[in-house]
């Protein structure tokens, strides 16, 4: 009960919101707003408040608001955060808010997906195999499924890959979220697409840029172990050119 109290209790929060509209502004720039919210209260709410009784042309992407669609993603406090799971109270009252890093910034907190999705695309993320199954499933053991369970949690939110300081200065970088994806196939039992993925990642812009600093794994929201997944990868590289 102590702490449903907590929770419903009102505080200031004061935020620092980075904006930038591309038809009125020549470079991005800081405004600030104070809005009266619960401590249980998420971040997303506070924007929400924001955009519906203070700034109508604030924007920002957001979706189904739980946590799974992964579309409002944004640095919060110097972190890549899902601003639909993280508490007023977890995260303080005083919040500076900006896009996510290393893509281009369409207006305010929104950036252009697309180089994200592209090198998605390019590792092969879907099942190939060439057998017709019929009408059974193509079944495999629990210790199989095992194998790739921690990359298949990925909801695609790029906190992981704009998170990378390599990903900032290198946009050909394919990326952590990508290489957590061809993971995710590439240790499937039923997919026969590893060899094309592998060499896909062997490649100048792969895994191989990847210096392990370990911030993809602290910024994914979904707690996967992305760097250990990309060392994964490359052991099996290695071990397929033996």
């Amino acid at each position: 009960m102590a702490d449903e109290k907590t929770l419903d209790t009102r505080v200031k929060v004061h935020l620092k919101i980075k904006r930038f509209n591309p038809e009125t502004d020549r470079r991005p720039h800081f405004e600030d707003y104070e809005v009266l919210l619960r401590a249980g209260d998420r971040v997303l709410d506070a924007l929400h408040l924001v955009k519906w009784t203070i700034d109508g042309t604030l924007s920002f992407r957001r979706s189904c608001a739980h946590g799974v669609c992964g579309s409002d993603a944004m640095v919060i406090n110097g972190e890549n955060k899902l601003a639909c799971v993280n508490l007023i109270r977890n995260v303080g009252t005083h919040l500076t808010i900006e896009p996510i890093r290393g893509l281009p910034i369409i207006k305010d907190l929104v950036v252009d997906m697309e180089p994200f999705f592209a090198q998605y695309r390019a590792v092969l993320p879907y099942l190939i195999n060439s057998d017709e199954p019929g009408y059974k499933e193509r079944r495999q053991s629990q210790a199989d499924r095992e194998r790739y369970d921690d990359t298949s949690k990925c909801i695609l939110c790029a906190c992981c890959t704009t998170s990378c300081p390599i990903y900032w200065t290198n946009d050909g970088y394919i990326g952590p979220a990508a290489i957590v994806n061809a993971h995710r196939f590439i240790f499937d039992s039923r997919d026969e697409g590893t060899q094309e993925r592998l060499d896909i990642l062997n490649e100048k812009s792969g895994v191989w840029r990847c210096r392990t600093s370990f911030n993809c794994t602290q910024a994914c929201p979904r707690g996967i172990s992305v760097t250990k997944a990309i060392e994964e990868v490359k052991r099996e590289i290695l071990f397929d050119r033996i």
